[in-house]
């Protein structure tokens, strides 16, 4: 291409191709981001916040009848087979437990099931996992003891074939509650 002079169309000259070039890229960078933030929503936010804290005491009152019944267990989770074994202790002993191991910041990892109490072993409940469940997850027990639900619930590193307790450590945000 021919050098341009003063005298020539403006669309021979380079600098205002540079500028149109920088404005598309904005306007094209602009419009992914837009559409991202929009198919993407940011699951991590409560818009109801008293609602969340309702929920928050219905949870420590939970917590605390668990640790009333001294209930303290033992997570096994089997890395070949899938199979979950938990051993439970303490003066609730129902026929099933729900066991929840919720990832903190991503929902499609959340993994659920029911335990089975053992008919041959009191304390001894079972449940199968479908696929493998490893990092930092919140491990959340819940069982029914005359007629209230109980719960235990911590963090803990989900590792398979590694033991997890549940009930051996304080119940945070409790300790203005009991009475």
């Amino acid at each position: 291409m021919p050098a341009a002079n003063a005298y020539s169309p403006w669309y021979k000259h380079i600098w205002p191709w540079i500028i149109i070039a920088i404005l598309a890229c904005s306007v094209t960078l602009t419009l992914s981001m837009v559409s991202i933030a929009v198919n993407n929503p940011d699951n991590l936010v409560n818009d109801n916040y008293y609602e969340a804290g309702k929920g928050i005491n219905r949870s420590l009152d939970r917590e605390l009848l668990g640790q009333s019944l001294q209930l303290k267990a033992k997570l096994r989770l089997d890395e070949l087979t899938g199979e979950v074994v938990l051993l439970l202790e303490g003066n609730s002993q129902p026929q099933t437990l729900e066991l929840n191991l919720i990832s903190p910041t991503q929902p499609e990892k959340d993994r659920g099931l029911i335990l089975i109490q053992s008919p041959s072993a009191p304390g001894r409940y079972t449940g199968q996992l479908d696929d493998k469940v490893e990092g930092r997850r919140f491990v959340e027990l819940l069982g029914v003891a005359g007629g209230k639900t109980w719960r235990l619930f911590e963090e803990e590193l989900v590792d398979h074939d590694k033991d997890l307790m549940l009930g051996d450590e304080p119940i945070q945000g409790a300790e203005d509650r009991k009475k």
